[in-house]
């Protein structure tokens, strides 16, 4: 991202408590603010508006790296109430953002959970991910971990307009692959999925067919929602790019979430797909570890 800036800053935390019905973790971290991704719809864009920036450009190109993070998060799992709960890394900015080639946060941060051995889950659009194999090798041997690869299409022209910053999805689904292959758990969030853009079935199977082709190991969806700062930059891009989608999103987003019954509906055609090319969810992958584990300690009894 031209013009880009990286600006380091030092955190007095690190772990963020989420207390959200149905959500999988109640611990996440972000060794970043912002993110050279740039994707349209993130719905992180907002939090730069904590700081006094806006949402838009500067969410882009100015992003704060927390060079203290490693040593925060020490501190903090040495505290004799933490239970080793697992924590999910990259809810609000890409760990492998391209700032992290510089600063390898995200990888001192892995170091520091596989020295307290506990269990992480990472969600990326970045392949340098594979540089840190070693680290989540190691951590994979002593707790559970897992890396998932946001791939809402992997149409080209969808990616470069609304994700332009990040790699390509084939290239997130080598990477992927890569992990794969050399023993991490690693699986596809296809998210977000579009209305009128990457919502339809033919669209959804592709992005499964890759998946399943590349070695997923698990398949997962959401659909696009859209808060406020982020609808504001989102918005303008598709009256745009897709005129004649506009007036039926300002419909369909009356508010944050698209209704439950469109959002029940493109998630049974991603069901179907995933039957189809014999992908788990995150839950049956994690059923059949746990079944693959007991057997083995039936085994050594």
């Amino acid at each position: 991202m031209a013009g880009a800036e990286v600006q380091e800053i030092f955190c007095k935390t690190l772990l963020n408590r989420i207390d959200v019905p149905d959500f999988q973790f109640r611990w996440t971290l972000n060794p970043y603010r912002g993110c050279r991704h740039a994707c349209t719809y993130c719905y992180a864009r907002p939090t730069h508006e904590f700081l006094g920036l806006d949402s838009g450009r500067e969410f882009e190109q100015r992003v704060f790296a927390k060079v203290n993070a490693p040593e925060i998060l020490r501190q903090e799992l040495r505290r004799p109430k933490w239970q080793r709960e697992a924590i999910a890394i990259g809810t609000a900015s890409d760990p492998y953002e391209p700032a992290e080639a510089q600063y390898e946060l995200t990888r001192r941060i892995l170091q520091v959970l596989r020295e307290f051995e506990n269990p992480v889950s990472i969600t990326t659009k970045g392949v340098l991910v594979r540089r840190d194999l070693d680290v989540l090798q190691e951590l994979g041997d002593v707790a559970d971990v897992r890396v998932t690869f946001s791939v809402g299409s992997i149409d080209e022209d969808v990616w470069k307009l609304t994700e332009p910053g990040a790699p390509s999805p084939m290239a997130r689904l080598e990477a992927m692959q890569f992990l794969v292959e050399n023993g991490v758990q690693a699986g596809v969030m296809m998210a977000p999925l579009l209305p009128g853009i990457s919502d339809n079935a033919e669209s959804i199977d592709a992005v499964a067919e890759a998946a399943a082709d590349h070695g997923a190991q698990y398949l997962g969806a959401n659909v696009l929602f859209l808060k406020p700062g982020s609808r504001e930059w989102f918005m303008p891009m598709l009256s745009e790019a897709y005129p004649r989608l506009a007036l039926g999103y300002n419909s369909l987003y009356q508010k944050t979430y698209a209704p439950r019954d469109y959002t029940r509906k493109v998630l049974d055609l991603v069901d179907e797909s995933r039957r189809n090319w014999g992908l788990a969810t995150k839950t049956e992958l994690r059923r059949m570890r746990v079944q693959q584990r007991q057997l083995e300690l039936a085994l050594t009894a």
